[in-house]
């Protein structure tokens, strides 16, 4: 029986990870990090994605995004699909990458977008892999908070438009309210 398709709101925002299969690496070294950030930056300006906050762990990904023209699940497909066939080519495997559909969780507050994006940059630090989220590279955390260049895909700017209408004041308040929510990750909510 085929899978109801997923209702996507244009203009909502969303909250989105996508797991390995198995619980398998998705990443297995470098390389395949940034042929992951370079497809997702080919499928944001496709699809017209806003990205507010990403992190790359080993074995899953987060994205908050906005859709301003819906296509979450397309660009998801495109995604997930052209990333696994790059894996498996590159690493001689077969099979699937993923497992099963990826989530996706409408974000229908502030509060919330709020709350997923300091989720999204804290991943590392709930699992353990370092203190604090200016520590991992393969997140939206460093360009966020001014530390280095954004990526194309990677709307700082608005982003920033949440905390305030001054850029340095703006990260400033970012940096703020990401080391307050330091101990108040949760494995199962991203809200307050």
């Amino acid at each position: 029986m085929p899978r109801d398709l997923r209702h996507e709101e244009p203009g909502a925002y969303y909250h989105v990870c996508s797991r390995g299969n198995d619980g398998r690496s998705i990443y297995m070294d470098e390389f395949d990090r940034r042929i992951f950030l370079e497809l997702f930056a080919v499928v944001t300006r496709n699809h017209g994605w806003v990205v507010l906050s990403y992190c790359l762990m080993t074995n899953h990904y987060h994205l908050v995004l906005q859709i301003p023209d819906g296509g979450l699940s397309a660009g998801m497909q495109v995604l997930n699909g052209e990333f696994s066939r790059r894996t498996n080519r590159r690493h001689g495997r077969t099979g699937h990458l993923f497992r099963n559909r990826f989530f996706g969780e409408p974000i229908e507050t502030e509060r919330h977008l709020l709350a997923a994006c300091r989720y999204t940059v804290l991943n590392p630090c709930r699992a353990g892999l370092n203190a604090l989220p200016g520590e991992w590279p393969w997140s939206s955390y460093l360009a966020s908070a001014g530390e280095i260049n954004a990526p194309v895909f990677l709307a700082v700017g608005a982003l920033h438009e949440l905390f305030g209408t001054r850029p340095s004041h703006a990260r400033a308040a970012y940096r703020r309210f990401v080391s307050e929510g330091h101990g108040l990750v949760s494995d199962t909510r991203t809200e307050l």
